[in-house]
Formats: C-alpha cells, sequence, structure tokens
C-alpha cells in the first residue's frame, strides 16, 4: 500500500477520488461519539429505577466512558499511525456497535459499568483515527480546512441532537433504545467505510510501547477522577493518592517518550508554538465551556420545567452557530489571521457567557437562544481552525498521534469543567435556606429537591422547591462568570501563542 502511495502523482495525491463520500463516512463516526456523549444524561433517571445503582455505582456509570477514554485516546491514535488508521476506525466501530447492545441490555449496576468502560475503549479508536484519515485523505490545504469544519460542525452538531435524539427515544421506548441507535450508523459506516476509506499508517512506525499505554491510562484515569471526586466530595486521601498516582504516572510517560526513539507520542512536538497553543486554546475553551452547558440542560428541565426533548430542541441554536462558522472558519483565517478568529472565537464565547450572569429563573428564551447562538459560532470558528493548526503541525505519519492529543485536550477540559464549575455551583445550591422540614437529600441536587418535594406537603414542597432553585440559579449565574474569565483567558493566551501561524495555502 505504501509504494502505491508514493507513485502516485502529486495531482492525484491532492485530488483523490471520492474523498468527499469518503468524509461523509467519518463524520458519521464523529456525529456516533457525540450523540453518545451527550444522550447518556437525559437516560440516566430511567437507569437508576431500573437498575436500583447506589450514588457511586450510578457516578461511575456516568464517568467511567469519559474516563476510558481520555486514558486511551494518544495511545489509539498512536497505534492506527502503526497498523492503519481505516483498519483500526472500522474495528472499532465494529466493537462500538457490538459493545452497544451489551449496555443496552445490561442487568446490573456491575456489568452496566464495564460494558460503559468497554465502550469507552472502543470510542477511543475512533476520534483519532477520523482526524487523521482527513490528514491523508485531503492534501490541498484549502480543501482539507473545508473537511475539517465539516468534521468539527459534526461534532457540534451531534453533540446538540444527542439530548434531543434521547428526549425523543425515552418518551417512546424504553431507555436502552439510546444505545441501540448506534447499530444501523455503525453498520453504514463499517460497510461503506470498507469500500470507499484508503488505508494510511506511517511507514516506519516502530514497536507500539506498552508500558507507554499503561502509564498514559493509569495516568488520565487518576489525574481526571481525582479533580471529579475532590469538586464532589472534597480532598480526602483517596483523591490526594489517585491524583498523585496519575501525575507520577503522567511525568513518567513524558519521561519515557522523550528517551524512545519511536514513541507513542513524540513530545517534541509541544516545542511548535502553533501546536502547543492551539492544545491550550482547546483545553481552556472546553474547561469554561463543559461545566455550564452540563448545568444549563438541568436549569432547562428542573427550574424552567421543560421535557427531555424541549431542553434538546432549545439547545440547538449553539449548534446551528457552530455549523455555520465551522464552514466558513478557514476561509476567515486566511483572510485574515489564526490568531485573530481564534482568539476573537474564544472572546465571542467568553461575552456571550458573561451575557448569562443576568439569567434568572424566569429568563426569557430569546436571550438563552442567542447566547446559546453566539456560543457556538465562537467555539465553531474557534475549534474547526485549531484542529487544522495541529493537523498541518506534523507530517502526516504522525496525524493519528497528533490527533490524539487534541481530543485529549477536550476530554481534559470537560472533566476539569465540570469539576471546577461544578464546584461553584454545587457550593453556592448546597447553602439554600429551606422552610422547617426540608431533608437532607435535598441539599444535595437540585434533581433531589425535587424528587424529595414529590413526598412532602405543598406548604413544605413550594417554598423549597423555590430556594432551592433560586440558588442553584445563583450558583449557574456564577459559574457562567467563572466560565467567561476562563474564555478571555484563553482568549488572550491564543492571541500570543499563536502570533505568526498561519494555514497552509498550497499542498
Amino acid at each position: 500500500m505504501t509504494g502505491t502511495l508514493r507513485q502516485e502523482t502529486a495531482a492525484e495525491a491532492v485530488r483523490r477520488p471520492g474523498r468527499w463520500l469518503a468524509l461523509g463516512v467519518l463524520v458519521l463516526a464523529v456525529l456516533l461519539v457525540a450523540v453518545d456523549a451527550t444522550v447518556l444524561g437525559l437516560a440516566t433517571p430511567y437507569i437508576s429505577e431500573d437498575l436500583a445503582p447506589t450514588g457511586s455505582q450510578l457516578l461511575w456509570i456516568g464517568d467511567i466512558y469519559s474516563f476510558v477514554i481520555a486514558g486511551l485516546l494518544v495511545s489509539m491514535g498512536s497505534l492506527g499511525d502503526r497498523i492503519g488508521r481505516k483498519r483500526i476506525l472500522l474495528g472499532g466501530a465494529t466493537a462500538f456497535g457490538a459493545i452497544s447492545v451489551l449496555n443496552a441490555y445490561a442487568g446490573t449496576p456491575e456489568l452496566m459499568i464495564a460494558a460503559r468502560a468497554l465502550l469507552g475503549v472502543a470510542g477511543a479508536t475512533l476520534m483519532p483515527a477520523t482526524l487523521a484519515l482527513i490528514r491523508n485523505l485531503f492534501h490541498d490545504p484549502r480543501e482539507r480546512s473545508l473537511a475539517v469544519g465539516i468534521w468539527g460542525a459534526t461534532a457540534s452538531a451531534g453533540a446538540a441532537v444527542g439530548p434531543v435524539v434521547g428526549g425523543f427515544l425515552l418518551e417512546h421506548f424504553w431507555w436502552g433504545s439510546v444505545f441501540l441507535i448506534n447499530l444501523p450508523v455503525m453498520a453504514v459506516l463499517v460497510v461503506v467505510g470498507a469500500r470507499l476509506l484508503p488505508e494510511s499508517r506511517n511507514p516506519d512506525p516502530g514497536p507500539w510501547d506498552l508500558i507507554g499505554v499503561v502509564l498514559s491510562l493509569v495516568g488520565m484515569v487518576g489525574v481526571v477522577y481525582a479533580v471529579k471526586e475532590a469538586a464532589s466530595h472534597g480532598f480526602g486521601t483517596s483523591v490526594a493518592a489517585a491524583g498523585l498516582l496519575g501525575a507520577g504516572a503522567l511525568y513518567g510517560f513524558v519521561r519515557r517518550q522523550l528517551t524512545l526513539p519511536t514513541p507513542l507520542l513524540d513530545m517534541r512536538l509541544f516545542r511548535h508554538r502553533g501546536f502547543s497553543g492551539a492544545v491550550l486554546a482547546d483545553l481552556l475553551s472546553i474547561l469554561g465551556l463543559s461545566g455550564l452547558v452540563f448545568f444549563l440542560s438541568q436549569y432547562l428541565q428542573l427550574v424552567q420545567g421543560r421535557s427531555p426533548l424541549e431542553a434538546g430542541l432549545a439547545e440547538l441554536p449553539a449548534a446551528i452557530g457552530a455549523v455555520a462558522a465551522g464552514l466558513v472558519a478557514g476561509r476567515a483565517a486566511r483572510r485574515f489571521s489564526v490568531r485573530s478568529v481564534v482568539a476573537g472565537g474564544l472572546a465571542t464565547v467568553g461575552l456571550a457567557l458573561a451575557a448569562l450572569t443576568v439569567i434568572g429563573q424566569s429568563t426569557g428564551y430569546p436571550l438563552l437562544g442567542t447566547a446559546l447562538l453566539v456560543v457556538g459560532a465562537g467555539a465553531g470558528f474557534s475549534f474547526t481552525v485549531t484542529a487544522d493548526v495541529i493537523l498541518s503541525s506534523v507530517p502526516k505519519e504522525q496525524a493519528g498521534a497528533a490527533s490524539a492529543v487534541s481530543e485529549t485536550a477536550y476530554e481534559l477540559g470537560a472533566a476539569l469543567g465540570i469539576a471546577v464549575l461544578g464546584s461553584i455551583v454545587t457550593g453556592v445550591y448546597r447553602d439554600f435556606t429551606g422552610p422547617a422540614g426540608t431533608p437532607a437529600e435535598a441539599h444535595e441536587s437540585l434533581g433531589g429537591a425535587v424528587e424529595a418535594a414529590a413526598g412532602l406537603p405543598g406548604q413544605v414542597a413550594v417554598p423549597m422547591l423555590d430556594a432551592a432553585r433560586r440558588a442553584f440559579v445563583d450558583g449557574l449565574a456564577l459559574a457562567a462568570g467563572t466560565g467567561a474569565a476562563i474564555l478571555l483567558a484563553a482568549s488572550v493566551a491564543a492571541w500570543f501563542m499563536l502570533r505568526g501561524q498561519r494555514l497552509e495555502d498550497r499542498p
């Protein structure tokens, strides 16, 4: 395969036949992973009722998927560079579909946790492979920018469509349907992808570093777990031990990669200011956004009383803005500059979040919808251009590992965002003053207060819910302000770190 590729003419390499149809296959994988990441939150109440997990088990059901993905992205991206990105994508897609059935029919909390972990292993193969294949499908830089824009727009659309699809399924079917929806999509991906996708790999990959794989997994899981647990339950011995173990493993991973002739991840990539700046921008922007988006869904349902489907539809402007901006981001970065588009996009998101600091229990949808549209547009400009910068900063042989770094920044940023901003919301919420007879579980979460209110007399339930909702909104507004500050700081960092960075114009 490698010899054939080397014999292609430059024109053939730039204009590979069927590349746009192949891109359609790749975005199917992106769409599915994005939908799957957001749909579980809606199904959690139904899973709780059916499987009766403990509080700790419920947290693991929600978190283990992202833990495993964060820990394996770099390893799987590097594996794809070695054995072939098409091979790992199709194999991962097949496994994702099969394990989705196991998730749908899990009969115990323990089996559900194991199934979610396995789904994370399969999911870790998909995202880096899709971006790396785009790098090898589209040699013309302008076409590649558009392809990356479509890729990013699909990810954003999937994240927004997830709650809509989930809400519809949960209103008409049982909770396992949110996993079975994966099967037809994966079937199309595998059958069509086997015909349309070209194989690509590093021609001189070297051995796969299994010790590095273990260090990466232990390091990322340890750090992400410690951050989430510290935000939820405060610092303790187990949290400190997990954090230290994770940090030590990551330190060992970096040291080891610097000494290997063919590392899983070439740490010298971070010496490239554009690469480091793009990764940092992604990390900070997701950190500032994710926690707020997570709690906004609860606001729409538990404060404003919308159904899951209505809440999902209410969040669609963010996807619309992201899709529209992603499709023109590459052109804008070439006309103006990379740093102006990325920094401007992040600043726009920060200002939109700042506008949400005035949110109240009865805030009308025009303000919410406009803010979400602006957030989506700013994020679409920023994320699309940073992905393009990351891909164009590395040789195509290392595209899988570099793409995995970008995805790891997203996962780590999401974990930190939910932890940091979540602790702000939770801290403000827990201090609300309810009427006499308010149960302790009402102070744990707004969902707990709504559930507790169903068993209380009206003279206690009504004022308790009013106080709880008011406290939740106060916490949400403070988290929005914090997120705005983080996004504006990310904008400043991007402005300096991406100075002089340009997108390629010619192959």
